[in-house]
């Protein structure tokens, strides 16, 4: 796996662009890998400026040019559909050592490399939404993510209230998209081989004004296109399954961001939240 992603050096590099140059970057990140795929000429349309501008902008990333980019991406695609079967398989490098071992090795790294790595700005703006509490939540994840989804709603119900779980399909989702409007958050979990009924969640949800946070890995999940917030986290694994520690420690971040802005709001919901539990012997 390599160390860095294309998005990684450009969200790293946009501090140091001209506006023009940035509107390349963030072109190219909202519509990650294809917009890199395609030509000098599209990038440069999508963006609103030149094709100078565009290899201007791949030079101050460090980029040897177009081809240099369109090869970084091509090498990630592999890595965006690496499948557990695949590591079985040998298809990827077998890991080293004992499983004790590499978990000492490269949680720690990932973790630290997740935290650093996410934007301060996006992280904010995340709390934010998720801190209103005239906004509803709703939150939906994948095959395993739906976990994470569901450690962050157990937490924004005691904080906040008004928070859910997208249902299962069945009557009730269709219920919760159809009632979906601007005065709601939609929080995404979508992790590489990346769900086709999440991103036309996600589109739906943007069309219907509601603001999409997305949490996804470091490939970038085709929802960040529409997504207001995207957050992306290492996945670095000991084993044939990618890590979702990074992810819960972000997820762990976010409750803390709300708990805080919340302030006293927070503290009153917990208590009352506590002593309503504790009556009904469900804590």
């Amino acid at each position: 796996m390599s160390s860095t992603t294309v998005a990684e050096r450009i969200r790293e590099g946009l501090g140091r662009c001209s506006p023009a140059e940035r509107r390349v970057g963030r072109a190219l990140l909202a519509d990650y890998p294809a917009a890199g795929l395609d030509t000098v000429a599209k990038l440069a349309l999508s963006a609103e400026t030149s094709g100078p501008t565009v290899l201007r902008f791949l030079s101050r990333l460090g980029f040897d040019g177009f081809g240099d980019l369109q090869h970084g991406l091509r090498a990630e695609l592999g890595e965006r559909d690496a499948s557990p079967l695949a590591v079985l398989r040998g298809d990827s490098p077998p890991q080293e050592g004992d499983a004790l071992g590499r978990a000492r090795a490269l949680l720690p790294e990932s973790l630290a490399r997740t935290l650093e790595g996410l934007p301060p700005d996006e992280v904010d703006r995340a709390v934010r939404l998720l801190a209103d509490r005239r906004a509803r939540v709703t939150v939906e994840g994948g095959r395993f993510t739906r976990l994470l989804a569901s450690y962050l709603v157990l937490h924004l119900m005691q904080v906040r209230g008004n928070a859910r779980l997208l249902p299962e399909p069945s009557v009730e989702r269709a219920d919760a998209l159809f009632d979906m409007g601007r005065r709601d958050v939609v929080v995404l979990f979508d992790f590489r081989r990346y769900e086709p009924a999440t991103a036309e969640l996600a589109a739906r949800c943007s069309d219907a004004g509601a603001s999409v946070v997305l949490v996804t890995d470091r490939w970038l999940s085709p929802v960040a296109g529409v997504a207001d917030v995207v957050l992306p986290v290492r996945v670095d694994a000991i084993a044939v399954y990618d890590s979702l520690v990074p992810a819960l420690a972000l997820v762990e971040v976010l409750v803390a961001g709300v708990l805080e802005r919340a302030g006293d709001r927070a503290h009153e919901r917990l208590t009352r939240f506590e002593e309503i539990a504790q009556r009904f012997g469900v804590l």
